[in-house]
């Protein structure tokens, strides 16, 4: 069976490192090894909603800073419904949310993406 388009039926191999994220791996090849033969994909758990919701936000808050966009337009785009005047921008939550949004949105796009492959565990 070919893979994506791809030519040939040559097998392939898979390296596991054996860490403490070995099980994280094993999610993963299994996912592969299921799109790769066209089965139900599992579904992968290791995001929740809100998390996937908060991450969406992110890289909306992102985009718009890197446009160039100020800390008050985005957050007015992103929560919709807050007309906030210059006077009261200041002390507000939504200012404070958007800056956080923006802040981490920063580190998921400069390379802090991989820490969303990690199942989150206890210390």
């Amino acid at each position: 069976m070919a893979f994506h388009g791809e030519a040939g039926h040559a097998p392939l191999a898979v390296v596991v490192i054996l860490d403490d994220i070995t099980p994280d791996r094993l999610q993963a090849i299994d996912r592969f090894w299921s799109t790769m033969w066209r089965q139900k994909t599992p579904p992968d758990d290791r995001l929740t909603t809100p998390r996937r919701q908060r991450m969406r936000r992110m890289l909306q808050a992102v985009d718009a800073h890197y446009a160039g966009e100020t800390y008050r337009a985005i957050g007015e785009t992103l929560f919709l419904g807050y007309q906030i005047d210059a006077q009261s921008w200041v002390g507000n939550s939504v200012r404070e949310t958007t800056i956080r949004l923006v802040r981490d949105g920063v580190k998921l796009v400069e390379g802090g993406y991989r820490s969303l492959l990690r199942r989150p565990r206890r210390s």
